[in-house]
């Protein structure tokens, strides 16, 4: 049944005030500047110097990527807003993990926090998340991610994602959605029309949504629909095709594969005709291989705003792509009623979020007050909690739990920590387990692939993958010949020789690739909290509680033994 936008809450309803700032500000734009408003542009720095360059092209938004650098963030934050002639959008990818500014609290990811199975927990977490955003400047946060991670070789949904199960997935996104925009911070629910199906990366290439049109309105489709219902101001339109409901439309051969962000079928036919959105539809970032391996950058400018999207996300070369917006104006493939249309629901968007009154100081205020907002006592003990309460036993049929250090003194620990898209992102490290393993009496020794450990000098080997979901992976795998030191040591296995343990600060599928691993727990992210609040419960002080959001066996009996 198709529903009316009309019997749907419209999140960019505005007061007269409001509307008339809006009429106001448009009429004064000239086309170039209308064009501009239309761009979010990201700064990976957060310097006064990189902002003033990208303030020149007088965006709509920018967009923040982490940085370690609090007293400099706020000033080039500060700058960002006071130089910009029409309120300027900041925007953020606030999922948690170790993708996360060093000074804000540490909180789990999405898959950690899904993991407490507590909504209040949640709640409780989402104000630190809107708090600490307020605090930091941020309007707008692309979250929640709302993909089903049921691909389980998907490794840039994974930990980003609230699991696989439809039910809990919508609960979890619709407790974080309210409570983020009763703060007054805009949520993007993401990946429409929805990721994890396919186990490809859309930062590398146009992905599927394989689902029949039934199966899809029964999952992601109720997802949308239910969050739509209560208000969430804006959704992310990704690099993904959903062949199976382009076909039911009638569109034949390769054009069935366009992606979500350039198909004015899904955009408009699907999002906004069928589940009745009325707020802002925000492009995934255009510089990913989902769009620039389906169209050439002439053609993808323009038609991101044609197709429906009403806000272009990341460029390389801001003023080119500007032009090639212009151009596609100029020359038919963008309407001028599509543009200003676009540029009306930016304008309107800024005015929902009260941009058009706050000044900057009530936007961001000084850096004590900042530094106030962040890592309160209250927050702290809210991360602590989700982080203790996230780890998740996922086997133990040898029983080797709980670790003593009588039993289990000389171990023997294998690493890998991954890596992260975001430069600025808190720096991993496996330095709070070693400490707090030692703590409690352990003696912990790094692997020597030229001296491999056995039963003679070996209590306990340890594993230990702080791998969490980020773009641009590919496939999640356990990298035996990086972690044992080539191609040969690879072949090496030492769970049959002595007690074993493979625990997973990250992405929870690895049982996969260990199959007889006897010993598994999923931890979600490598934060130093996480960590520590794990040997606690790795020596029994604390009771593991966590419930896997996925199926960590992957569907494989083979794995559960």
């Amino acid at each position: 049944m198709i529903v009316s936008a009309k019997e749907m809450p419209n999140p960019l309803a505005l007061d007269a005030a409001g509307q008339a700032w809006v009429e106001r500000t448009l009429a004064g734009l000239s086309t170039e500047a209308a064009i501009a408003q239309l761009f979010v542009l990201s700064s990976r720095e957060d310097t006064i110097e990189e902002n003033l360059a990208i303030g020149a092209h007088r965006p709509g938004g920018i967009h923040r990527f982490p940085a370690r650098d609090l007293a400099q963030a706020v000033a080039a934050t500060r700058r960002m807003i006071e130089a910009a002639e029409i309120p300027v959008l900041l925007s953020g990818d606030i999922e948690g993990g170790t993708a996360s500014y060093p000074f804000a609290t540490p909180l789990p990811n999405q898959m950690g926090i899904a993991a407490c199975d507590d909504l209040a927990l949640s709640a409780a977490v989402a104000e630190v998340i809107a708090l600490e955003s307020r605090a930091l400047g941020y309007d707008w946060s692309f979250t929640p991610v709302v993909d089903l991670n049921v691909a389980f070789r998907n490794a840039v949904v994974g930990t980003r994602s609230y699991g696989a199960d439809v039910d809990r997935v919508l609960a979890q996104a619709r407790t974080y959605v309210r409570v983020l925009q009763a703060h007054g911070i805009a949520a993007s629910a993401k990946h429409w029309p929805g990721d994890g199906i396919d186990d490809r990366d859309q930062h590398l290439t146009t992905t599927v949504n394989p689902m029949t049109p039934t199966a899809w309105a029964e999952s992601f489709g109720r997802i949308f629909r239910q969050l739509i219902a209560d208000g969430v101001m804006t959704i992310m339109s990704a690099h993904i095709a959903l062949p199976a409901y382009a076909a039911e439309a009638g569109v034949t051969g390769r054009e069935r594969y366009a992606p979500a962000s350039v198909s004015l079928l899904l955009n408009q036919r699907l999002l906004r005709e069928e589940l009745g959105f009325r707020g802002l539809i925000v492009s995934d970032a255009t510089v990913m291989g989902g769009l620039t391996s389906w169209l050439d950058r002439r053609e993808a400018v323009p038609a991101v705003i044609a197709n429906g999207c009403d806000v272009f996300l990341f460029s390389r070369d801001a003023a080119a792509d500007m032009a090639l917006m212009l151009d596609g104006l100029r020359e038919g493939r963008l309407s001028e009623a599509r543009l200003e249309e676009a540029v009306r629901r930016m304008l309107s968007f800024k005015a929902a979020l009260g941009l058009d009154r706050r000044t900057p100081a009530d936007r961001l205020g000084s850096l004590e007050a900042v530094r106030a907002g962040l890592q309160t006592e209250r927050s702290i003990g809210v991360a602590r909690t989700a982080a203790g309460r996230s780890a998740t036993l996922v086997k133990d049929t040898q029983n080797l739990l709980p670790l003593d250090p009588q039993r289990h003194r000389r171990v023997t620990v294998i690493t890998d920590p991954g890596w992260t898209f975001f430069a600025g992102a808190v720096e991993r490290s496996f330095d709070p387990f070693f400490e707090g393993m030692h703590e409690r009496g352990f003696e912990l020794r790094d692997f020597d692939p030229e001296a491999p450990p056995s039963g003679d000098d070996t209590d306990l080997l340890i594993y230990l993958i702080g791998q969490e979901a980020t773009p641009s992976i590919g496939q999640i795998h356990l990298d035996f010949a990086k972690m044992h030191g080539g191609m040969r040591r690879a072949m090496m296995q030492f769970n049959q020789e002595m007690p074993t343990l493979l625990l997973s600060f990250g992405q929870p599928y690895y049982l996969r690739d260990a199959a007889n691993f006897a010993t598994y727990i999923n931890s979600y992210s490598s934060l130093e909290t996480v960590q520590r609040e794990l040997v606690s419960r790795l020596v029994g002080a604390t009771p593991f509680t966590g419930v896997s959001p996925v199926d960590p066996f992957c569907g494989e009996a083979q794995l559960c033994w």
